[in-house]
């Protein structure tokens, strides 16, 4: 499984480059703060939500603390997609929040 710290992400981001951020939380949780520009896909939803992503771009998975974006990291990895999960998730996040 292919990891991408937050600071990664953050300078990705602050030098403007165009990233796709999949949050996996609950709405309860991204509603209390998450990154600008996230797509919104609860865990529990994304095997049904999975045909809104585009096997031809890659994408950086987010949760809490990196568990559950881990498991959905290798949920579409096995699926042919392109994906990271970051490392720490929102608990390790110093950037922008919404």
């Amino acid at each position: 499984m292919k990891e991408i710290s937050t600071k990664e992400v953050q300078q990705a981001l602050e030098q403007g480059q165009k990233i796709n951020l999949v949050d996996v939380r609950e709405v309860d949780e991204v509603e209390s703060g998450h990154i600008p520009g996230i797509i919104h896909i609860p865990l529990g939803l994304l095997e049904f939500r999975m045909h809104e992503l585009n096997k031809n771009e890659s994408y950086v998975m987010v949760c809490r603390s990196g568990g559950r974006s881990g498991s959905a990291t290798q949920f579409l990895e096995s699926r042919g997609f392109d994906v990271s999960n970051m490392v720490g998730g929102m608990l390790a996040w110093d950037g922008e929040v919404k």
